[in-house]
């Protein structure tokens, strides 16, 4: 598999359903953003103006002034950043702006970069400022943050400024460019496991170009787009918002961005909930190797649910459908699928198409029919249809540059990733835990080898010592962030506490269990810290 097929480490989070799966799908909250992502960057007003909602004063500006949050001790070269104000806007029922920060933090007097920020207020009288953030790396926190009261339910939302700013490099913030429609689309396309050594070369020089037009097309940005680095663009944040405590949610990778910055600034911890957590302590490896054995995990789940609604078009049980997935996807890579468009199904855009649904057990029924289509008719549009879904594109273009956001920051956060060469070596262990997956999560081992910019950060535990309590949720049977690693987060940080949600899908708030969401609306509104491993 290319670089691309499987992120290195973690997989953003899952673009919104198709219309017609709206309904009963978990990610409905998202659908209206999703739609009119194509138009964030430069267009603000247009985005917020089509999400729509009650309207503001026409000034928010001209609420009473509050003053800034205090800055942490030895940062006097960024006082002008810390002492910024956020000048609001009216945006079609909430309030936009943006702040300044440095594009490094190393030389806080030269470049800087404006980060896009979005505050859905609170229904009633609010108790402070909730920042959001979805995952990826590269999703939209303007995004997750005007879903409102439909993601978040309606105690947080009657409770909290909802507050959404898009990473350096992500969304409506300064962006990252990198690949064209034409050069991601190739990408996303290539052989997910190299057969041989062409292939293999081919892999390599597709990282390399990948990596070069990050550098010639994003600039210095490219090189400063680390989760360190965002971590203290939310401090700023928070000082701008006039808050002495940052309160936070953050989902999939953004609870790495969450612990990272509990980390640093331990004192500035407010109410903070990591759900769907990373562990990061792992190396690339132990954390490819988890996320193969956590998506093999989900499929398997799904196998049986397949095989029990009868009429599974990959056979008569988990053994026999596992068996067929895999020659399925070999058949692919051998001849690709026609989809009644221009662009052919190759195993890679399989992969995408097969992982999305995996996310959630409510889009299970989206899978089964677009195997059906593909096994016994040869029709790969709706395995596309999941992957471009997956990977944020649209009919003609991409809708957001979150796949290029992906690979910049983890490329920086990671020094440890081996050479397409030594791969072989390490499949036995990958397809014993992941007979389906293993080749290709094995191969995503290479991604950031030949990438043309280092950073050399390396992975670390991360304590937060000194914080208030952090609560912490695992899924059991999660697919890109597994139960274990929620688990030994909760146990690195020195405040750690621990929510278990026994179930499928990504991530455990929102997900019809009332015993997370119940903790959570009680330690988020009233303070109430849950019991540390609590079982839901």
């Amino acid at each position: 598999m290319s670089s691309s097929q499987v992120p290195p480490p973690y997989v953003p989070p899952p673009p919104p359903p198709p219309p017609s799966q709206a309904a009963s799908s978990p990610w409905k909250a998202l659908i209206v953003a999703g739609v009119v992502l194509a138009l964030v960057v430069g267009m603000m007003g247009a985005f917020l103006i089509a999400v729509g909602g009650k309207p503001r004063p026409d000034n928010p500006a001209a609420e009473p002034p509050v003053s800034n949050g205090p800055a942490p001790v030895g940062t006097e070269a960024l006082r002008k950043f810390y002492d910024q104000k956020i000048e609001w806007r009216n945006c079609g029922g909430m309030d936009c702006g943006s702040i300044v920060v440095p594009l490094n933090y190393d030389e806080p007097d030269a470049k800087t970069i404006k980060l896009a920020v979005l505050r859905n207020r609170a229904k009633g009288e609010a108790i402070g400022d909730l920042l959001v953030n979805p995952g990826g790396p590269g999703g939209s926190s303007l995004e997750f943050a005007s879903s409102g009261a439909s993601q978040f339910g309606g105690k947080i939302a009657g409770s909290y400024n909802i507050i959404g700013m898009d990473p350096r490099g992500v969304g409506a913030s300064t962006p990252l460019k990198c690949l064209d429609t034409k050069g991601l689309d190739e990408v996303l396309a290539s052989d997910p496991d190299p057969d041989n050594a062409d292939e293999v070369a081919t892999l390599g020089e597709m990282t390399r170009k990948f990596g070069d037009a990050c550098e010639d097309n994003g600039g210095e940005l490219a090189l400063h787009m680390s989760t360190v680095e965002v971590a203290k663009d939310m401090d700023i944040l928070r000082a701008a918002l006039g808050r002495d405590k940052l309160d936070f949610f953050g989902a999939s990778y953004g609870t790495f961005m969450g612990a990272t910055y509990a980390d640093l600034f331990p004192q500035f911890v407010g109410r903070m909930v990591l759900d769907g957590a990373l562990d990061p302590s792992l190396s690339n490896e132990e954390l490819t190797l988890g996320q193969a054995k956590g998506f093999q995990t989900a499929l398997d789940a799904y196998l049986e649910y397949c095989v029990d609604q009868g009429d599974c078009p990959l056979g008569d049980s988990v053994e026999e459908a596992s068996v067929n997935l895999r020659k399925f996807l070999d058949s692919v890579d051998a001849k690709p699928l026609d989809t009644g468009t221009d662009r052919e199904l190759t195993e890679g855009l399989a992969y995408m198409g097969i992982w999305l649904p995996l996310y959630a057990r409510s889009l299970w029924d989206m899978l089964t029919p677009a195997l059906d289509a593909a096994i016994n008719d040869g029709d790969g549009s709706q395995l596309l249809m999941l992957s471009d879904y997956y990977s944020g594109r649209g009919p003609k273009s991409y809708k957001d540059n979150s796949m290029n956001a992906l690979y910049a920051v983890n490329c920086l956060d990671h020094n440890d990733y081996i050479t397409a060469e030594e791969v072989p070596a390490k499949i036995p262990v990958f397809e014993e835990v992941s007979p389906v997956f293993g080749r290709s999560f094995a191969y995503s081992l290479a991604s950031c080898s030949d990438w043309p910019i280092k950073s050399g950060n390396v992975t670390k535990e991360l304590r937060a010592q000194g914080a208030p309590p952090i609560v912490v949720i695992g899924t059991t049977r999660d697919p890109a962030t597994p139960y274990q690693w929620a688990v030994s987060l909760a146990e690195q940080l020195e405040s750690g506490v621990l929510i278990k949600r026994d179930g499928d899908g990504h991530t455990g708030f929102n997900a019809g269990n009332d015993c997370v969401d119940d903790a959570v609306n009680k330690f988020l509104v009233r303070g109430v810290v849950p019991p540390d491993g609590l079982s839901c």
